[in-house]
């Protein structure tokens, strides 16, 4: 027993650090895929473009922000390079840029374009800056890295505060022919900390993790303490691993798509752990870039709903990729579905019960009472117990969703869950869940009911709850 207490302390001693915690305020954000491939029709360039053919002419990055605004997004990410190397921004590094675009005769800079469309419309701006350059002629060389620190230091000198830094893992250097490429990604680290002290670094690198896959879906246990990762890799690094089974996990090299990377038997096996939140990214079109028959098959609102909650309601971030066109314009139909999406997301709050009293068969510690949680504090009870009660008391409606929170500075705790309804058959369960982390939106049929009672069953140690809210169904 006192193995596993020291062990379970080693856990819930992982905390987010402050840039993490920022992000994780945030959870949604949006990514904008926009380049020289949208004007080839391709997905990954070859970086043998004319850069001249890149001419947006109708380039409105405040529509972009607008309806980024509207769908509840916290900020942008940019994809300043694809992985064909043309720059959008007036680089000193290469010709592959837009100076040589016909886009403004070549004095075009959209990484400033949008810079000042997002203070305009308070989001926060994001890089994406691919590692993989299929231009460059020091791709493969041992000069490559000074070439794209470069970019880097541009990137994160020129344009004011930069939330996000997204390291794409694509790589395919012998498509061309050329030697396989060494990232120093320590260094990339380094440098955008220095230059960015606020920054997170998302993708291959050592604040958010990619989730695995590219189609909108969590994990349905989402949690945030990990064993060690190699970020670069996106592996699980040898000297985290405490066995046989563990090194052999790691030769499968598949450590970020596993479905269970956080319970205490997995963690079980390793000895060194961080705080690695994970990251939905999925397009709202098929493609990650614009391509005109794909606006048949733009994201349904329930799908993208279905996404929100699976991810920013599963302990996860979500980034929603939003195409630009060649005109430099979000698509109507794209623009009409951020909207709806937004209203609905909105709704969720507008429909969120007030008057909320809270009670617990256990009191709190001190500073950490239950009245903490109409405050929008944090409960915390004074003692370990197998299960812990929190009773949430208001006046009879039609419900179909409870949102929950722990507080992260004391870890993620909570591994299983129950909510239970008053009922006039007598007390119900309404539904059974894993993990909460920092945001859980838990889902169930409509019903009326005056009183919902939170039983957390399995926790490593006594729970921290910051929030215990109530929702409204919407009308249809």
């Amino acid at each position: 027993m006192d193995s596993d207490n020291n062990r379970i302390k080693k856990y819930v001693s992982i905390v987010p650090n402050e840039r993490q915690k920022i992000v994780q305020e945030m959870g949604f954000y949006a990514f904008i895929h926009f380049t020289i491939n949208t004007f080839t029709g391709k997905e990954w360039g070859n970086g043998k473009e004319n850069p001249s053919i890149f001419n947006p002419k109708e380039l409105d990055t405040d529509q972009w922000c607008s309806a980024i605004k509207s769908a509840g997004m916290k900020g942008v990410v940019l994809t300043a390079k694809h992985h064909d190397g043309f720059c959008l921004w007036q680089t000193q590094t290469t010709e592959h840029s837009i100076k040589n675009a016909s886009y403004k005769q070549g004095k075009g800079d959209v990484v400033k374009e949008l810079s000042e469309s997002c203070k305009k419309y308070g989001l926060k701006m994001g890089v994406y800056l691919s590692p993989w350059d299929r231009n460059s002629e020091y791709y493969g060389t041992d000069k490559y890295m000074d070439f794209y620190i470069s970019q880097l230091t541009e990137l994160l000198t020129n344009y004011g505060e930069i939330f996000m830094l997204w390291l794409d893992g694509a790589c395919g250097s012998n498509l061309d022919g050329k030697p396989c490429q060494k990232y120093d990604f320590q260094r990339i680290y380094d440098t955008a900390l220095s230059l960015q002290p606020k920054i997170v670094m998302s993708g291959c690198a050592p604040d958010v993790r990619w989730v695995g896959n590219e189609s909108g879906i969590a994990r349905e246990s989402e949690w945030n303490i990990v064993p060690l990762f190699d970020y670069g890799t996106q592996n699980i690094t040898q000297t985290a691993q405490r066995d046989e089974n563990a090194k052999a996990f790691q030769k499968r090299c598949v450590d970020v798509m596993t479905k269970d990377m956080g319970s205490r038997e997995f963690l079980s096996k390793y000895d060194e752990f961080m705080w690695y939140p994970a990251e939905v990214d999925v397009s709202i079109r098929p493609g990650w870039f614009y391509h005109p028959l794909e606006t048949f098959f733009v994201k349904s609102i329930k799908k993208l709903m279905k996404i929100y909650f699976g991810s920013v309601g599963g302990n996860s971030l979500l980034i929603l990729n939003v195409p630009p066109n060649k005109k430099g314009l979000l698509c109507n139909k794209d623009v009409k579905r951020l909207r709806e999406l937004g209203n609905n997301i909105k709704l969720i709050d507008f429909l969120r019960i007030k008057n909320v009293n809270y009670d617990s068969d256990i009191i709190g510690k001190e500073c950490f009472s239950i009245s903490n949680i109409k405050e929008g504090k944090t409960f915390s009870p004074i003692e370990i117990r197998e299960k812990y009660n929190i009773i949430a008391q208001f006046d009879k409606d039609l419900i179909d969703k409870v949102i929950l929170k722990e507080d992260t500075d004391f870890s993620q705790r909570v591994e299983s869950f129950s909510l239970f309804a008053q009922t006039e058959e007598g007390e119900k369960e309404i539904y059974k869940g894993t993990v909460i982390g920092f945001k859980k939106i838990a889902l169930f049929n409509p019903l009326e009911t005056d009183r919902i009672r939170l039983e957390i069953k399995d926790c490593r140690f006594e729970p921290y709850i910051c929030r215990f809210s109530v929702h409204k169904k919407p009308e249809t």
